[in-house]
């Protein structure tokens, strides 16, 4: 059996803390697979922040951040093994191809949407519990953006909005589909995984909102981009346009919504399954 760490940021709140008579719980799909993990007999500690020495057999890098900070890399550098390890940048600038560039001639929709993953709300919630303890933020200038906006046409996008270098312009390209809209999510790990098309009859698909899913192939495009941005666990968000896969975005730190939740319990053991290849070959 293996003894595993998952390197979180100080900030952090991986899980709730333990109570009498409650369960703990968690907004991430990590903790499903981990808690299958730990059935099977693996050692499974949480090291948060960098006080702790890095003592595994391997570990899983697990920073919701969207860029992550260099000292967390070469903190989970000096385990044996890490997962994800390569997984440092996945602002929309870095992995989304429908990003809308000069002279692309788009005629069509666009969506402004934050550069920081999950609208920068997890920058912004680590700057408070920061500032809260009195030590310094430790993503300075990271701005939360509630809600995507969606615009007829560039020309349509105000001019402040722009001009912001916290915000992109992507075309906006969901998926039609009879009755409504897709967007499919690929959640992978090591060798396992699963792919499904999320209908919602709202343009901008939430997983809260969707009213059915259906699974659907991942296509060879997509697994090369995994290779190349060096996800080991993940789930990716992507659409087929024109017959083409476009990466929307790419998430080593998957959350775990109340609206699919059980499902998520349900598969961990899959997960789970590709998370031991992993220690395997680590």
């Amino acid at each position: 059996m293996a003894h595993i760490a998952v390197v979180t940021h100080e900030y952090d709140r991986f899980q709730t803390p333990w109570r009498p008579l409650r369960r703990r719980d968690s907004p991430y799909m990590l903790f499903d697979i981990l808690a299958e993990l730990g059935q099977r007999g693996h050692r499974v500690r949480r090291l948060c922040g960098l006080s702790q020495p890095p003592d595994a057999d391997l570990a899983i890098l697990h920073i919701d951040a969207t860029i992550v900070p260099q000292a967390y890399l070469n903190y989970a550098a000096r385990f044996p093994f890490c997962l994800n390890l390569a997984v440092s940048d996945i602002s929309k600038r870095h992995v989304s191809q429908a990003l809308l560039r000069d002279g692309d001639g788009w005629l069509g929709r666009v969506i402004v949407k934050s550069n920081l993953n999950h609208h920068g709300l997890p920058e912004a919630r680590f700057n408070l519990r920061a500032a809260r303890h009195g030590h310094e933020i430790p993503f300075p200038g990271a701005r939360e953006m509630p809600r995507y906006e969606v615009f007829a046409a560039r020309d349509d996008v105000p001019p402040e909005l722009l001009e912001r270098p916290d915000l992109v312009v992507e075309k906006f390209i969901p998926e039609i589909v009879a009755d409504g809209f897709g967007t499919r999510i690929w959640v992978f790990c090591g060798t396992r995984e699963r792919c499904a098309r999320y209908v919602s009859p709202n343009a901008v698909v939430k997983a809260s909102e969707t009213i059915r899913r259906e699974p659907v192939p991942v296509p060879d495009e997509i697994r090369q981009l995994r290779e190349e941005l060096g996800f080991d666990y993940g789930k990716f968000d992507f659409v087929i346009h024109q017959g083409q896969p476009v990466l929307l975005d790419a998430n080593p730190t998957p959350g775990r919504p109340k609206s699919v939740r059980s499902m998520l319990v349900e598969a961990a053991a899959n997960l789970a399954d590709g998370f031991e290849g992993m220690v395997g070959r680590g």
